[in-house]
């Protein structure tokens, strides 16, 4: 199964991409960090329902896979993974998608 990123999910990557970098001030540990989250959207699309269901809180087949401090929510649509979010465990999950 193929996996695609929403706009959304793109510019979380660059946020959190710039973030660690802003406050660490190294590059190396936002390219390890980017890599470790990206690396997961390929175990994802081979197992699409590894992720939790979060249709109550987030809407109807959306599901979310934690990544240390980081979450994943995606959907599984017409034989791909969507990722539409990556934002830190610490946030409002559910406000990102209106709830």
């Amino acid at each position: 199964m193929a996996h695609r990123l929403t706009p959304y999910a793109e510019a979380d990557l660059d946020h959190i991409w710039d973030y660690i970098v802003r406050e660490t001030g190294n590059i190396e540990i936002a390219r390890r960090q980017i890599a470790a989250i990206t690396s997961r959207f390929l175990l994802l699309s081979k197992h699409p329902h590894l992720g939790r269901a979060r249709d109550a809180e987030l809407g109807p087949g959306r599901r979310s896979y934690a990544i240390g401090r980081y979450v994943i929510i995606y959907r599984i649509d017409e034989g791909e993974v969507s990722i539409l979010r990556v934002a830190h465990g610490s946030r409002d999950i559910e406000a990102l998608f209106g709830r």
